[in-house]
């Protein structure tokens, strides 16, 4: 059966004005005319009226509407859902800092600062930046490229419902961290010579040889010796010796990588961890400060 465009506003309720804008704009397929060049409209159409006026009240967006001859209303509801959770995380981030802010007394530039940061930075945001900071340091280089690259996943944080005014600066100071040039530039320098020669390198030897030297500097921090006692020198020496075979690299510069090495790339897992709440440093950190530390002290 067929229905004017009067007779279908009159059947869904729609206004007829409603009607010719989502048929102007493809919400509605377009059908056949009367002679005098009217739309006429089926059952069909009606269905669809109903299913699009559902979904506007669920605030799901004409483009995603008009996408539905493309996609199930499945996966439509569902991508909505997503879009929904990912505005109440905005909202209740907003919400904690307005909070907090308000509970500290008088305003400030930096809370003003937070505020207007976070209405641009979400999850997606900051993934996005992870994905083109990955890309700037790897620059070209395959070996390097998968090793960062499979820290995408932990390198972006998981914000929590409700953070804390410490986790959204560190979340802001993160974000400031990756668009960083200078920062990024300094990663790309670092450990350039392993970088370059990594294809020539067993993987499986190198890695457990990270493992042997992680778990002897960890031991020596746990026991208690100091970086710079005469204790720690044959056990960095060793380290270093170590860290040399396993990357057929001269020792020298294994010991130019640390003293080159860039602290902002320590600050950057220390930002994460305030984020996702976890325990600082961690063992991984703790074994690499005493390596750094002692070989700072005993290889001048």
């Amino acid at each position: 059966m067929s229905y004017t465009i009067g007779q279908l506003a009159r059947l869904s309720g729609v206004p007829v004005k409603t009607i010719r804008f989502y048929s102007d704009t493809g919400v509605l397929p377009e059908r056949e005319r009367t002679s005098g060049g009217y739309r006429l409209y089926e059952d069909d159409d009606r269905v669809r009226l109903e299913l699009v006026r559902a979904l506007r009240e669920m605030d799901v967006d004409l483009a995603t509407i008009k996408s539905l001859g493309e996609r199930d209303l499945r996966q439509t509801l569902l991508l909505h859902l997503r879009t929904v959770e990912a505005r109440i995380k905005s909202l209740q981030r907003t919400r904690a800092v307005l909070r907090a802010t308000l509970e500290r007394g008088d305003p400030t530039d930096d809370d003003l600062r937070r505020l207007n940061a976070l209405g641009r930075l979400g999850t997606a945001e900051l993934t996005a930046l992870v994905n083109d900071f990955v890309d700037d340091v790897s620059d070209g280089n395959p070996a390097l490229e998968e090793w960062i690259g499979n820290l995408r996943v932990a390198m972006v944080p998981d914000l929590p419902d409700e953070p804390s005014i410490e986790q959204l600066d560190a979340w802001l100071e993160l974000t400031e961290l990756l668009a960083d040039a200078g920062f990024r530039a300094s990663l790309r320098d670092m450990n350039s010579d392993f970088w370059e020669n990594a294809d020539e390198i067993d993987v499986a030897a190198w890695q457990a040889a990270n493992n042997l030297i992680m778990d002897e500097a960890l031991a020596a921090a746990r026991k208690g010796v100091a970086p710079e006692s005469e204790a720690a020198a044959p056990i960095v020496s060793r380290i270093v010796t170590i860290m040399a075979e396993s990357q057929s690299r001269p020792r020298e510069s294994i010991v130019r990588d640390y003293a080159e090495y860039d602290p902002r790339a320590s600050h950057y897992w220390k930002l994460l961890a305030v984020i996702n709440g976890t325990p600082w440093p961690s063992e991984i950190m703790i074994a690499y400060d005493w390596i750094s530390a002692a070989i700072a002290c005993h290889f001048r």
